[in-house]
């Protein structure tokens, strides 16, 4: 992480991190307006800065409602009631502002967290633009200026970039000029559309990765065939059901961001997806059942697919999941979800204790 003087300043998290906040600013977006349809006002807090360490990073988000409700979290739980107090005067100026949180002599363990609170009032072109990009699944930028300073100011506050147009969380926003005469900060989040896992499969453990990946804050497509007889309340969390045959699979739902997962307990099930996907490049590729099972699949894929590329070959997980002693559908859920985040992450998984350095890189 770096700051300078200046209009302009990008970070960038892992792309891992990112995606979890776009989830998150998904769920105070619609908070928010659930809230405003009860006539409630809201303030987001956005820790936009960092010195040393914390339970989690810049660009973490919290939306606090008139009424006390909060969504959203800036730490583990130590901080909240305290930025739920600061922006009580943000309630009643309406004017953005700054506060700094030293958790160094609070809690033993964590660095200084720099966290702007601003009225949160976003307008209705930005409601709908945000949902416009969703859809479509396009990346988008969060900036926020601040300084790194306790104290009020107009010039502090968010907005959000869609298709080059800015579009600001506050209702009146624009930057206005700098009275103090001392340059803001401005702190950039590119964001990326929500992790995706498309799940080939009707089984129990299905249903379990399913409702785990959910928890994740991922955007989860079951996909059966209709004669399943199952349908998307079967799948808790899903966010959508589609009862197609493989070859019938829009391949072009698939990108860079989507982990997809074979558990169709069935061979020729199995055979037929890969068929399908062969010319797919997801994130991950994860294929259930044991070695033996998946070298018999791969030699008669190949057979069918004599042209079959080799890096397609590569990128299969099978048996997918690491290796944690997983043995009911929930604890093989968690072991398939750990090895997508370490290959989405490029991790090598290995116990914290034995990391050298801090937990984050």
């Amino acid at each position: 992480m770096s700051f300078r003087n200046g209009p302009v300043i990008f970070h960038k998290n892992d792309g891992g991190t990112l995606i979890k906040m776009t989830h998150e600013l998904i769920k105070i977006i619609g908070t928010y307006r659930q809230a405003r349809a009860q006539g409630q006002r809201a303030v987001l807090a956005t820790v936009v800065a960092l010195e040393g360490s914390s339970y989690r990073r810049p660009g973490v988000r919290m939306l606090i409602l008139e009424d006390g409700g909060m969504v959203g979290a800036v730490s583990g739980g130590c901080v909240e009631k305290e930025v739920r107090k600061q922006a009580t005067p943000v309630f009643n100026s309406g004017i953005p502002k700054m506060m700094t949180y030293d958790g160094r002599y609070r809690l033993g363990c964590e660095g200084i967290l720099y966290i702007l609170l601003e009225p949160f009032e976003p307008s209705e072109n930005l409601l709908e633009a945000f949902s416009q990009t969703l859809q479509e699944r396009l990346p988008f930028t969060v900036s926020s200026r601040f300084e790194k300073s306790d104290g009020e100011s107009p010039d502090f506050g968010s907005f959000i970039r869609i298709k080059g147009a800015n579009l600001y969380f506050r209702a009146v926003a624009h930057i206005t000029p700098n009275k103090k005469n001392v340059p803001l900060l401005c702190f950039d989040q590119d964001m990326e559309p929500c992790f995706q896992l498309v799940i080939f499969g009707a089984e129990h453990d299905a249903v379990q990765l399913c409702s785990l990946a959910a928890m994740l804050g991922w955007e989860v497509t079951v996909t059966i065939p209709s004669s399943e007889g199952k349908q998307k309340s079967d799948f808790p969390g899903s966010s959508n059901f589609m009862e197609i045959l493989p070859e019938d699979f829009p391949l072009d739902r698939i990108d860079s961001s989507t982990a997809v997962m074979l558990m169709n307990h069935g061979y020729v099930k199995d055979l037929k997806c890969l068929i399908a996907l062969k010319d797919i490049h997801p994130a991950y590729l994860g294929l259930l059942g044991p070695a033996k099972r998946r070298e018999r699949l791969l030699n008669e894929l190949m057979e069918l697919e004599p042209q079959l590329r080799t890096d397609f070959m590569e990128q299969i997980h099978g048996p997918a999941g690491l290796n944690i002693g997983a043995e009911t559908p929930q604890e093989i859920a968690v072991a398939i979800l750990s090895e997508i985040l370490s290959v989405v992450r490029k991790q090598n998984p290995i116990f914290l204790r034995n990391k050298p350095g801090s937990i984050h890189n």
